[in-house]
């Protein structure tokens, strides 16, 4: 079996979480129709405070099922939306994709990955103990966030689960993912 989504979320308020949908619609250079954190600029409230001016790179956030399903394994049960992504995927490794790497999601969406989703403490208000499982250090001691990624719409449509990704690497030389 391909990749594909598993669950769509949003939410109209800056809440940490957001609601499962039977389907979202993405919407060209913006992000999630109805989700707080559509919009041309950044709309994150910390970010908005600093430079409301700057590009928003955190239009989708997106998190593969299998973190999901590691988390549960070790008694973190954590659902879909729980910690924030508008998309669940299962059968791509995200995290370790470079940066510009685009997802094609059904017939006609496409997201270009932008960045880590940089985490925060507030995770640990979902279940003790969450930020450090999905924040883990490396051999050098430098953090390995692992909550997602955030993306651009490049071409906006109708997303729901069960739709197929393909996945299309950018030129070389690949950059790594920034923290965002």
């Amino acid at each position: 079996m391909g990749a594909s989504v598993t669950a769509v979320c949003l939410s109209q308020d800056h809440t940490f979480s957001k609601g499962s949908q039977y389907s979202i619609r993405l919407l060209t250079g913006e992000g999630v129709a109805g989700d707080a954190h559509c919009g041309k600029y950044v709309q994150h409230v910390h970010h908005k405070k600093i430079d409301a001016s700057q590009p928003n790179l955190r239009q989708v956030h997106i998190i593969q099922a299998e973190l999901h399903d590691e988390l549960q394994s070790a008694g973190l049960n954590v659902a879909p939306g729980q910690m924030g992504e508008n998309i669940t995927i299962r059968g791509v490794d995200i995290i370790s994709l470079p940066l510009g790497t685009r997802l094609k999601i059904g017939s006609t969406a496409v997201v270009e990955l932008t960045g880590l989703r940089s985490t925060c403490a507030k995770l640990n208000k979902i279940h003790s103990g969450l930020l450090k499982a999905v924040q883990p250090y490396d051999h050098n001691g430098n953090v390995m966030p692992r909550a997602g990624v955030m993306s651009i719409v490049v071409r906006g449509a109708e997303v729901r689960p069960g739709d197929p990704i393909q996945v299309e690497l950018p030129n070389y030389p690949h950059q790594p993912l920034p923290v965002l």
